[in-house]
């Protein structure tokens, strides 16, 4: 194999694996919260500066429950008014269902 396929094997990888970890953390946000804090907390019980700088890094940010703290994505942060009570809203309709005719 030549050295720019290899190259270029490494660089798809490499991109494979970042979108695979973006993925995971918008589908299982607690599971890597977890897995974030728990490589930060064994990083911290390092010596090193560096080690600890990044355990600082990958601490995973707490939600305070304000819209301030860039966790809108869910939209469950503040008081909701209820549908019915917005102004101009039309009442929900109901359903209606009617049997399929038989051909």
């Amino acid at each position: 194999m030549s050295t720019g396929l290899i190259v270029q094997y490494v660089v798809v990888g490499l991109i494979v694996l970042a979108s695979a970890l973006a993925a995971l953390r918008k589908l299982a946000p607690q599971l890597t919260n977890r897995w974030l804090a728990a490589a930060s907390i064994r990083l911290a019980r390092r010596d090193t500066p560096v080690a600890r700088a990044l355990a600082r890094r990958l601490q995973p940010k707490q939600a305070t429950g304000n819209c301030a703290d860039g966790c809108a994505t869910c939209g469950a942060c503040g008081p909701k008014k209820p549908a019915a009570s917005q102004a101009g809203a039309t009442p929900p309709m109901p359903l209606h269902f009617r049997p399929r005719s038989s051909r």
